[in-house]
């Protein structure tokens, strides 16, 4: 039996800055998702908060399902983020 591979750190980012921005808002994954008008999964949104690499595909996905839950700011309007605010590597 061969020895567990180590895993690809080139895959692996740390949490990102969108976890904090979340939890700040009081935005869980579920309310991410519910938010979400595309196919958005639980798996996926854990996978972004945890730093593990998703595609620019799955970043817009988020950024979108994220202008749709985050709370209005002062004076009722949507702050609007960029996908810099949100993770810290590109693909």
């Amino acid at each position: 039996m061969e020895p567990h591979p180590e895993p690809n750190l080139e895959r692996e980012f740390g949490p990102q800055p969108l976890d904090s921005l979340l939890t700040g808002l009081g935005v869980d994954n579920h309310a991410l998702v519910a938010a979400s008008t595309e196919q958005l999964t639980h798996k996926q949104v854990q996978k972004a908060r945890k730093g593990r690499y998703i595609s620019i595909n799955l970043q817009r996905k988020i950024l979108r399902a994220l202008h749709g839950a985050a709370p209005s700011g002062e004076g009722g309007e949507k702050v609007a983020y960029e996908l810099g605010q949100l993770f810290n590597y590109r693909p």
